[in-house]
């Protein structure tokens, strides 16, 4: 029987719906823009991402069976005490993050300014540090709702260590 891997991969994905009269947070960093994304919580599709992929690689369950849209108490909630949670729970099941990588989706705004800010508050809630913490952006070219406009969604990957 061989030995059990040290190290883990998790993927998460997440997108939401551009609308009026929210505020746009993106990697717990709240960007100037007119419109915000539409969910339960602050739909912070970074972290959401993050938050998919540090627990996937975990082996535990996925951001919706643990802050449930069905569940008022999560209402508005601020994602980057989610993440918080979720890495208690991860460091309890015996594994500490070693880095992320992400990439943001998004026609608008422009993410170039407020990447390095994503990537520091990440870090910070993660236990890493930033160099460990990539934020990438791309649009899709005006292509699918995306690249109309509609909505920002985020890839991500994080790579656990048991400990």
């Amino acid at each position: 029987m061989a030995a059990e891997c040290p190290w883990r991969v998790g993927v998460g994905y997440d997108v939401h719906r551009l609308v009026a009269g929210r505020r746009l947070v993106l990697g717990g960093v709240e960007i100037p823009h007119p419109r915000g994304l539409l969910g339960h919580s602050d739909a912070d599709v970074v972290l959401h991402a993050i938050i998919d992929a540090v627990m996937g690689a975990a082996g535990l369950p996925d951001i919706g069976e643990l802050f449930p849209d069905t569940d008022a108490s999560w209402k508005d909630a601020d994602s980057r005490d989610l993440l918080s949670a979720v890495m208690k729970r991860v460091q309890a099941a015996g594994f500490e993050p070693v880095n992320v990588d992400c990439v943001v989706h998004a026609e608008e705004p422009r993410l170039s300014p407020h990447k390095r800010r994503m990537a520091d508050v990440i870090a910070e809630r993660m236990g890493l540090t930033s160099d460990r913490v990539s934020v990438k952006a791309t649009s899709h070219e005006k292509l699918g709702a995306i690249g109309a406009g509609e909505g920002i969604a985020c890839t991500a990957v994080v790579l656990v260590q048991r400990v």
